[in-house]
């Protein structure tokens, strides 16, 4: 009885730690969620008050640009919070404020999936442009380089017919440029695989290469969910809107301190730009190689580096 007693437990324990070796491997390759109650995977930089913002203990702004921003960890009008949506939590950003939420920790090599929707709201000094927020990537230097409310960064793009469109942020000593293969349509550079390489450079005009717009728009209705995906592996980044390639940029530089570092690694920035907007399953895998499915996409690109 002793012995079978004892058999048992052994084999409970083998099957537990083989259960746990198993889980910790399979660990490695799951998606990581950012997304959770307290925003335990995010910083907040809160950006400048508008002067029709309604907020007490803090200046306010008519141009929120060169304004002073509120600061760190400080969210005097909710502006990021998480809501339960059909049971799962979601990102609401009502926009009211320009601010950014950005990740703790610097990635690279990664595959970087979420869903958005829009929501109705807008608010000064954008209420008679386009509903936008982004994702900004390989994010380095200060809160402050641009606007005093977002990094040196690379922009995917997320506003209403221009979602995929690739930006540079930062300007002056944290000037950015980075390639993305073009052609010239009317005054606008246009991605195409089999384009030729342009420079891109927020110190240009946004129709001299400073932004690189997308070919055609499979984006959704307004309220409807909407999947982006940005893979970046060494110096290559895909933007990818409802499954399908629509930019894909190499070779960012970042002038930091007067010196060009590759754009390689960094945080990850989420806008608040005057707009309501939800986000949901942002989630985030460790990459060493493209996804088949887009890099088959992109095969013309590849093909011609």
């Amino acid at each position: 009885m002793k012995i079978t007693k004892f058999l048992f437990i052994l084999l409970l324990s083998l099957s537990f730690t083989f259960s746990s070796c198993n889980s910790t491997k399979n660990d490695k390759n799951d998606w990581l969620d950012l997304i959770d109650e307290d925003l335990s995977y995010w910083n907040i930089w809160m950006g400048a008050p508008h002067t029709s913002t309604d907020i007490a203990g803090y200046e306010t702004f008519e141009d929120v640009r060169i304004g002073t921003p509120i600061g760190l960890n400080k969210d005097p009008k909710n502006v990021f919070s998480v809501i339960q949506e059909n049971n799962e939590p979601v990102l609401k950003i009502t926009g009211e404020i320009f601010a950014g939420l950005v990740t703790k920790s610097d990635y690279k090599n990664y595959h970087l999936k979420w869903h958005f929707k829009w929501g109705d709201k807008k608010w000064a000094p954008r209420l008679d442009k386009k509903r936008n927020s982004g994702i900004l990537y390989h994010s380095v230097g200060d809160y402050t380089d641009f606007w005093n409310v977002w990094m040196t960064s690379l922009e995917c793009e997320v506003q209403e017919s221009d979602c995929g469109d690739f930006i540079t942020i930062g300007e002056g000593r944290t000037d950015v440029k980075a390639k993305c293969p073009s052609i010239k349509v009317g005054n606008k550079y246009v991605f195409d695989q089999a384009g030729v390489m342009n420079e891109f450079s927020w110190n240009r005009p946004a129709y001299e290469t400073g932004r690189c717009f997308k070919p055609g728009n499979p984006e959704k209705p307004h309220g409807e969910w909407n999947t982006m995906e940005l893979i970046c592996l060494d110096n290559i980044a895909i933007h990818v809107l409802n499954g399908k390639v629509v930019m894909i940029v190499s070779d960012g530089y970042a002038n930091l301190n007067g010196t060009w570092q590759p754009m390689t690694s960094g945080k990850i920035q989420i806008q608040s730009e005057a707009a309501e907007i939800y986000y949901k399953k942002i989630k985030l895998r460790q990459i060493t190689k493209i996804p088949d499915v887009y890099k088959n996409q992109a095969s013309t690109f590849f093909d011609n580096l």
